[in-house]
């Protein structure tokens, strides 16, 4: 999204700090995109959310991955550049989300 960013992390270890993660973030993309055009990246703060048990995850990734169509940025998730896992592939991110129950 040209002006906002949505994430869905899942927490590896019991001893997680999404506040750091999120701080470490914000700071090492801030640090690449200044170097590139010299502007600022991020607004002050920014809105987390946690699943609950019954809350679905794909749900959550469904949403995340069909926002840049309903912005009208493209027809097909796949042809959205910033979208992407470091757990799936597009596809297989795509047929979940077609899938789910």
């Amino acid at each position: 999204m040209p002006d906002h960013m949505h994430g869905l992390f899942e927490a590896m270890r019991e001893d997680a700090d999404f506040l750091k993660f999120a701080a470490m973030f914000k700071q090492r993309s801030t640090y690449e995109f200044k170097k590139a055009t010299g502007r600022r990246l991020w607004q002050e703060g920014f809105y987390d959310r946690v699943l609950r048990d019954d809350e679905s995850t794909l749900s959550v990734a469904a949403y995340i991955t069909q926002n840049p169509v309903r912005a009208g940025l493209c027809k097909d998730p796949r042809e959205y550049p910033f979208l992407g896992s470091s757990r799936y592939s597009i596809d297989e991110l795509v047929d979940a989300i077609a899938w789910r129950p």
